[in-house]
């Protein structure tokens, strides 16, 4: 029997098997596609856009170097301008006008603040990553029944059965593991039908280039020679249960430019709506969800993508201590409580993304105001914040401003970055106090906590801070910082001392 068995090999479960295997469990992966690869995840129609924390998960862990060769991005050893950081409602961003010493709590990382690349580049460095930490995939698996007790749950899958003490679903928007689970879907239906293709048109030139907002829908020409996106405001009544025909998207892509354009054949082509959706909870018994499989939402600037690294993130740590009985009571449960808004943001971001693209006066109107927005420094540099997981911060309990954050990249003295202390997946103590007060402290949780000491290039004015495995800032000290305050917040979160 394995410690956890998941349901889906894309980025979300690849990253989360990886998270569960570098912490030493037991770990099978079931995907139901036979092959790794497909047009659909190379580029064009796989290009995604990785946002600031996702890029940084994948530093933290060691795979930023193999993460952007994939992308074919340059590699750097401190940042550059990012060159691009999304859209919202087809309304480019200008990196230029993100004010990056505005945002809270940064410091420089090697990490970009943004990164283009394909859903084909991620799963192959998560794939080889997983491989070497141990990880099974099973490829060509369709779940179709979950029965759990209170010890373990079975997943069945043809004659074959997989028994684990956990079970996650990374199934995606259509998920298996959620409806077999039982899991409340709640949330709004879809206004529109959104496709995207990949054909050859007889006369592009009719096309403009980018997002174009018309009268009767939205259409996006991309950078790859025929990738074309469109928004058609039908009410969501063409799904994924229809074909969409050449004949089809030809009509749709003529209503909603306004041209006469002709696609004189569709090569790959798919359908979605803007319906939001989200699980009550991300929890039953033995069974979670991540990803897909707990929210879906339109595909505006790559936020599920993001989102579900964000969960396999936050998940991995936990359920790993709670297999090694490491946990603290109470700690799995924190996963809802933590992403479970994050999630519900995100829907609210989209549906407001959705009624700013109406073709209506009202809509319009309210573009345009928008439109005014982001034409100004501080407007740019909320949605960038908002798109890039800057202000992201958990309720933690605390008024300290940092604590619920992801931690800045912190660099002591001798050269040693936060980023680099990560990498075997336990929490960090960096004590910069001059007696290095928390040394025999930390030192009781060593088999899960990490401790540097030593002077920082930048503290931000803190004596020490404690970061979670998923890069979180569980407690900040000031100069002379408190050892009974951080050994209640290790306690608090990896339970007791060894």
């Amino acid at each position: 029997m394995h410690d956890v068995v998941i349901v889906g090999g894309g980025p979300v479960g690849l990253f989360l098997a990886c998270e569960l295997g570098l912490a030493g469990c037991s770990v099978l992966v079931l995907e139901r596609e036979p092959e790794p690869r497909s047009p659909w995840k190379a580029y064009p129609l796989g290009t995604r856009g990785l946002s600031a924390a996702s890029v940084e998960a994948f530093y933290r862990r060691g795979m930023l170097h193999p993460l952007l060769t994939a992308s074919g991005a340059p590699s750097a050893d401190e940042p550059s301008p990012p060159r691009g950081v999304g859209h919202f409602a087809g309304m480019m961003l200008d990196p230029a006008k993100v004010d990056l010493a505005a945002l809270p709590f940064r410091l420089p990382s090697p990490a970009p603040e943004f990164l283009l690349t394909s859903l084909e580049a991620v799963e192959t460095v998560l794939s080889e990553r997983a491989a070497k930490l141990g990880v099974q995939v099973k490829r060509g698996v369709t779940v179709s029944a979950i029965a759990q007790t209170d010890e373990s749950v079975v997943a069945q899958a043809g004659e074959h059965e997989y028994a684990a003490r956990w079970l996650v679903g990374c199934d995606g928007g259509r998920s298996t593991v959620r409806g077999l689970a039982g899991f409340d879907f709640v949330g709004t239906e879809p206004q529109f039908t959104g496709y995207t293709m990949l054909a050859t048109i007889a006369d592009p030139e009719k096309l403009r280039p980018g997002f174009n907002p018309t009268a009767t829908g939205m259409y996006l020409q991309m950078a790859a020679e025929g990738h074309i996106g469109m928004l058609d405001f039908d009410g969501g009544t063409f799904d994924r249960s229809q074909e969409p025909t050449r004949d089809h998207l030809q009509a749709v892509l003529r209503r909603v430019s306004g041209t006469d354009v002709t696609l004189k054949d569709v090569h790959l082509a798919s359908s979605f709506t803007d319906r939001a959706m989200q699980t009550t909870t991300y929890r039953q018994g033995r069974v979670l969800l991540a990803g897909d499989a707990a929210h879906i939402h339109p595909p505006f600037g790559g936020q599920g993508l993001n989102t579900g690294i964000g969960d396999a993130l936050n998940l991995g740590w936990k359920l790993a201590a709670t297999v090694d009985g490491d946990a603290p009571d109470g700690l799995l449960d924190t996963y809802t409580r933590e992403r479970h808004p994050i999630a519900a943001w995100v829907l609210d971001w989209t549906r407001a993304q959705t009624a700013v693209m109406r073709p209506d006066p009202h809509a319009q109107a309210i573009q345009t105001v928008i439109r005014d927005l982001l034409g100004t420094r501080d407007g740019t540099t909320y949605a960038f914040q908002k798109i890039s997981g800057s202000s992201l911060r958990y309720d933690l309990g605390s008024e300290q401003q940092l604590v619920g954050r992801n931690a800045p990249d912190l660099h002591l003295e001798d050269g040693t970055r936060l980023g680099d202390l990560m990498r075997d997946g336990r929490g960090v103590a960096l004590d910069f106090s001059t007696d290095r007060r928390l040394h025999d402290s930390a030192m009781g949780w060593k088999n899960r906590i990490r401790y540097a000491a030593g002077p920082a290039r930048n503290d931000l004015g803190f004596g020490a801070v404690l970061v979670r495995p998923d890069g979180i800032v569980a407690w900040a000290g000031d100069r002379a910082p408190d050892r009974e305050a951080f050994e209640r917040a290790a306690g608090h979160w990896f339970g007791n001392p060894a």
